[in-house]
């Protein structure tokens, strides 16, 4: 797993109180795309799931073959990917080994009509299922959060549909869960024990369209305690304002009533450390 330190503290997402659900994407150079090869801890994860439960992790729909193979060129052509790491024996589908060779998952979608989602190897999923989600276009992926619909579906459709070539965007998301799995498949209900206990997760998300027809979206996680928090007063108090900007719907898919108010009480009652007066 990543080390605590690699939480952008200094500037989290939700940095400035800002509304969760926002576009919020910033061009980054074509070497930022993805962040390095996985760790060892990482691959471990990654080849573990790919291993024993491929179909959970890993989907494509039929004929997806031509855009993975274009993808895998574009990632061999700067040097993200070397064909001759592959694992032995490869896996079925060239997006599952592309995505062993760098710390990211790997969405592969249509830029044009529907915008569907044509192939993808997600081992770090918060709240969504690949297998639920293949073939389905980008609004019906966002479906079920209706409030990101209906803020920033167009936004996010047209900037796929027009986003320049081989210029990767990045953003940050957020949630906050129970604990440092990496594989949520689906919401985890009542979150067992306080919220001192709880983690901060955050996905660093990038999109490239890096052929006429397709684009790759990409998820990178990170973690922190969400104790930590205290130690860092700016966010504390960006992450208060961020959560009092939440709507129903969004309180909802968040986690539920229960799960929002609970933070809420808990943040409040942190504060930063008072640092000792000089003598």
């Amino acid at each position: 797993m990543q080390s605590f330190s690699d939480f952008p503290w200094h500037a989290p997402p939700w940095q400035g109180g800002t509304a969760k659900y926002r576009l919020g994407l910033r061009p980054i150079p074509l070497k930022e795309w993805f962040q390095g090869a996985p760790s060892l801890q990482l691959r471990v994860h990654k080849y573990g799931l790919l291993r024993r439960r491929y179909a959970q992790v890993v989907q494509s729909i039929p004929d997806s073959e031509i855009p993975q193979q274009r993808l895998a060129e574009k990632m061999q052509q700067h040097g993200w990917y070397k064909p001759e790491q592959k694992p032995q024996p490869n896996f079925a589908d060239l997006i599952a080994n592309l995505s062993l060779q760098v710390a990211d998952d790997l969405c592969l979608m249509e830029t044009d009509g529907a915008q569907r989602l044509i192939a993808a190897s997600v081992c770090s999923p918060s709240y969504w299922n690949v297998q639920q989600k293949i073939g389905l276009s980008m609004a019906a992926i966002h479906q079920p959060v209706r409030t990101l619909q209906t803020k920033i579906g167009d936004q996010i459709q047209r900037f796929i549909q027009q986003a320049p070539l081989m210029t990767p965007f990045e953003r940050s998301n957020w949630f906050v869960h129970g604990d440092r799995e990496r594989l949520h498949l689906s919401a985890e209900g009542n979150i067992a024990g306080t919220p001192e206990q709880w983690f901060l997760r955050s996905e660093r998300e990038t999109l490239c369209r890096f052929s006429d027809g397709f684009l790759l979206f990409t998820i990178n996680v990170r973690f922190a305690p969400l104790r930590d928090i205290s130690q860092h007063p700016k966010a504390l108090a960006d992450l208060k304002t961020s959560l009092a900007r939440f709507d129903l719907d969004e309180i909802d898919y968040f986690g539920g009533a229960d799960k929002f108010h609970r933070l809420l009480n808990y943040l409040s009652t942190r504060q930063a450390p008072i640092a000792p007066r000089s003598v």
